[in-house]
């Protein structure tokens, strides 16, 4: 009888971590954007394989009476962001700010509980658990004093962007287990390379139809 308060635990802290690693994941143009765009798409097929009885069966996945409504839903969720991300590739007209990205974030969380697929959530979204990873990793670093972290910068598309010779100018007696190769990454080619990360996430997560 109380297992409703598990549940109702469960997706609060499940909708808090997807949209606060959507918002750690919006630091560069057509960064947050192009993930979620990129993981909305794979929701859809979980969507319509979900609202399809005989579909579903075939997979052997819980048919969702009604999750067709959603399948719409997060078609024209992708659309905006495809059409946002137009003008939010580099360089940048226009930004998504914290109430675009929170609430991207909240959407992927929703539409994935609605469809009982939140077990998936990680490796679907596993660029923006990386992100809160390493900026847990910083925070714990510069709130404890300690000596070593594991990347230079956060959130982690940050640490890309900086040398461990500039690492060590702001924290000379610090050390750090990724140092890179030295090279100072542009924006654009760290974009593309997590769309590219998230592109091979969202395929294995779409396989997970098939292991079943």
């Amino acid at each position: 009888k109380l297992g409703w308060i598990f549940f109702v635990a469960l997706t609060v802290f499940i909708v808090a971590a997807v949209s606060n690693g959507s918002n750690l994941n919006d630091g560069m143009d057509g960064m947050a954007s192009g993930n979620s765009a990129i993981i909305g798409v794979a929701l859809v097929v979980f969507a319509y394989v979900s609202s399809n009885a005989v579909t579903a069966s075939h997979f052997n996945l819980m048919y969702i009476p009604g999750s067709e409504e959603l399948v719409v839903f997060l078609a024209a969720f992708v659309g905006a962001l495809i059409g946002f991300l137009w003008f939010n590739s580099f360089p940048a007209q226009i930004f998504m700010g914290d109430t675009g990205s929170l609430t991207i974030g909240g959407i992927i969380a929703v539409s994935a509980i609605i469809m009982h697929k939140e077990l998936l959530l990680p490796l679907l979204c596993g660029v923006f658990l990386f992100e809160i990873i390493s900026d847990i990793d910083v925070k714990r670093f510069v709130k404890t004093g300690k000596k070593h972290r594991l990347w230079m910068k956060a959130p982690m598309h940050d640490h890309f962007r900086t040398t461990y010779d500039e690492f060590k100018v702001t924290w000379p007696n610090s050390t750090v287990t990724f140092k890179g190769n030295g090279l100072k990454q542009h924006e654009v080619k760290i974009t593309i390379r997590f769309w590219i990360v998230t592109i091979l996430l969202a395929a294995l997560t779409l396989l997970t139809l098939k292991i079943r």
